[in-house]
């Protein structure tokens, strides 16, 4: 529908990323497979998908269609260089010639870390903040079971550098998933604090993206749409989990949120967050959602911006819907209650400054001004 829409406007686009949608579609991901011409298949994941069955049912499929599959369960949240080589080193032992990413952001990025390396060689390293993938990457089958970060049509990865933690941006267009699998049915077993965290990212995601200054006509009618699904699906869910209508709706969101960030990048919202996950280990759905309604206030003040943010809605209502999904996500309503005080404030403000996605935001941001929405957030 979108593609239509875009096309509609004058644009010629062709997605990078084949979405399939639908509940019940993962018995459909052997049949996608082979479609591929894939033979042998690296399922990348994490134990908790295993205890759910949702691996298993993913592997079935595959040995249906007469696929040979290996299996790399040790995702962990936040994957590091030594999560990709692990993976690696499966990925070498098969020999595949695909990969299946199956779980949240965790897993698809481990899996595409996998891709670059088996395919390109190097280090992580050298694909930081880069396009220097010279060889194709295998096909990718991304199928996520969380609805929130949108790497199963993005083309970046993120991975931490084991030994200093720092975290590097790995990308290029030609990592993009060659097909999303998007089946809510696999969303049903999240528990509710995460589907509240990542359902708030996702939130985030396409509000920020609605008003960066690298906004283009794509990244907009992406962020919109991925807004008008998912304000109202992120509230039936967090009030009726066994919503499937409203899973799916939150699934289509999150990944047309995805496709808006990858073609206009985040504001500050964003930049703010990184820091009081360092320092506090606030998770990062909650971080960015504690955050956003004071970018918005600080962000309106520029009357262009406020201008874009009453396309979505008025101000006032876009504010107390956030405020309303905060609250059903039961999120803290002071960032005191993660053990943020003022004195760490300027110290959070410098390292937000020197975020990546502060270049972006619509309003320019001093040191000063980061810990002025600090201070808001911790009354």
């Amino acid at each position: 529908m979108l593609k239509v829409q875009y096309a509609m406007q004058g644009f010629d686009w062709q997605p990078r990323t084949r979405v399939v949608y639908g509940a019940g579609t993962i018995t459909r991901l052997g049949e996608l497979a082979v479609g591929l011409g894939l033979q042998r298949v690296l399922v990348v994941t994490d134990p908790g998908l295993v205890a759910a069955g949702h691996v298993a049912r993913a592997e079935a499929s595959l040995r249906a269609a007469g696929l040979t599959t290996a299996l790399f369960a040790e995702v962990r949240e936040n994957p590091d260089t030594d999560d990709v080589n692990a993976c690696l080193a499966v990925a070498k032992d098969l020999a595949c010639d695909g990969f299946v990413g199956l779980g949240g952001g965790s897993a698809i990025d481990t899996a595409k870390g996998a891709n670059f390396l088996l395919t390109n060689g190097g280090r992580m390293r050298d694909y930081w903040r880069t396009h220097n993938a010279k060889n194709p990457l295998l096909p990718l089958i991304a199928v996520p079971t969380t609805a929130g970060t949108g790497s199963e049509v993005q083309c970046h990865a993120l991975i931490a550098e084991a030994e200093t933690h720092a975290k590097m941006a790995i990308g290029d267009p030609k990592a993009a998933p060659t097909i999303a699998l998007l089946d809510p049915e696999l969303t049903l077993s999240l528990p509710r604090t995460v589907t509240a965290n990542v359902g708030v990212d996702a939130l985030v995601h396409a509000i920020e993206a609605w008003v960066t200054k690298a906004r283009t006509p794509l990244s907009c009618l992406f962020a919109k749409e991925a807004f008008s699904l998912l304000v109202p699906n992120l509230k039936r869910v967090l009030v009726a989990p066994g919503d499937l209508e409203a899973r799916g709706g939150m699934l289509l969101g999150a990944a047309y949120a995805g496709l808006a960030i990858e073609n206009s990048m985040l504001g500050a919202a964003h930049s703010a967050a990184n820091p009081l996950t360092a320092h506090f280990g606030v998770v990062h759905g909650q971080a960015v959602g504690r955050m956003l309604p004071h970018v918005i206030r600080f962000n309106a003040q520029e009357p262009t911006v406020r201008a874009l943010y009453e396309e979505l809605m008025p101000l006032e209502s876009l504010l107390a819907e956030v405020e309303t999904c905060l609250n059903l996500a039961a999120f803290p309503a002071s960032l005191a209650a993660y053990g943020v005080d003022a004195q760490v404030l300027p110290t959070l403000a410098a390292e937000a400054a020197k975020q990546w996605t502060a270049d972006f935001n619509p309003r320019p941001l001093t040191v000063e001004d980061f810990a002025a929405l600090y201070r808001a957030a911790t009354p």
